[in-house]
């Protein structure tokens, strides 16, 4: 069986199956209790789990580090931070504790800290609320970073986080809470983290693209006169490199989609890696459609930071011209 959901509601579902699944599981954050989230996604679980949904002062270093805390402690706990751009004020306890716990520990501890936070821009909001830092995640190691495109893989990434032995940052696109829906299954449901999918299979040209960008692709990919094949990463670190490789090797051409600035955004990750594992395939240099290097401008201008269909078109374009 399955339920047309969209994204914010398949995130609210996991969490509620996932702790009638697991005692241990404990969901808290900012206003994530009794008023259910700021985007509703954990409405009405405190009536259901009333023991185990807590508000939490408004202090993202200390969410961040009480879960590490209830971690070693045998918990499994479920944080959410408001907006992603918070969580600037909780890296240092995701970077020098969260992720070191297990090495720190010698396998004595470990850390199944689960970070849920929405990110990216497209709702309009204000300053400091639509920033995309998957690529200063992924540069931490020991931590995962996760970023679903659909309410099907969002249901089955949580699912594989929340039960990771590990700290994963799950970082939902704000863009897609409400934008899109899909059959998602009510049965048990988990996607296993770094594994790629293949949105749509094509000859001409790769496109590498996530979280609301993955939409916008498939968009574009309609304007464009040629054999598009997307690859989704769905796990950003550790990212599924065979996938994109055999993409590339296919196809001999790579355009990399992101709306993070492109200056060490996590795209010139995948080209470098490219670049050891298919450089004799390539036809043409590999293509980077980006973010600007400024901070995410305020509303009036954000659709003109954000790439966009044209954009990205013009992209795929570039690559199979060249």
């Amino acid at each position: 069986m399955a339920s047309d959901l969209r994204l914010v509601e398949a995130v609210k579902a996991t969490l509620g199956e996932e702790m009638a699944r697991d005692e241990s599981v404990v969901l808290y954050g900012e206003d994530v209790g009794v008023a259910g989230g700021v985007f509703r996604a954990t409405d009405g679980l405190l009536d259901e789990f009333p023991n185990r949904v807590y508000d939490s002062p408004l202090g993202e270093s200390g969410i961040v580090g009480t879960g590490v805390g209830l971690a070693a402690a045998g918990m499994r706990p479920v944080a959410e931070i408001q907006f992603q751009s918070f969580l600037y004020q909780g890296f240092a306890q995701l970077q020098q504790h969260a992720s070191r716990l297990r090495s720190r520990s010698r396998g004595g501890f470990s850390c199944p800290m689960t970070i849920r936070t929405p990110y990216g821009g497209g709702i309009h909001a204000l300053e400091h609320h639509s920033e995309s830092f998957e690529a200063g995640f992924a540069h931490v190691p020991g931590l995962k970073v996760v970023i679903p495109s659909s309410p099907a893989d969002g249901k089955g990434l949580l699912a594989a986080s929340i039960r990771d032995p590990d700290p994963v940052v799950f970082m939902e696109p704000t863009r897609l809470y409400r934008s899109l829906r899909e059959s998602v299954p009510d049965d048990d449901h988990v996607v296993p983290l770094g594994e790629a999918a293949v949105a749509e299979e094509g000859a001409d040209v790769t496109v590498v693209a996530w979280g609301s960008m993955l939409q916008r692709t498939l968009s574009a990919v309609d304007d464009v006169d040629a054999d598009v094949e997307v690859v989704d990463p769905r796990t950003v670190y550790p990212l599924d490199t065979d996938t994109i490789t055999e993409s590339v090797k296919k196809t001999g051409r790579c355009v990399v989609v992101h709306e993070a600035p492109g200056t060490a955004g996590f795209g010139a990750e995948i080209v470098s890696r490219l670049t050891e594992t298919a450089f004799y395939h390539l036809e043409a240099p590999p293509e980077r459609v980006t973010g600007y290097d400024v901070p995410v401008p305020m509303f009036a201008r954000e659709d003109a930071y954000l790439p966009d269909e044209e954009r990205i078109a013009a992209g795929i374009r570039r690559a199979v011209e060249a």
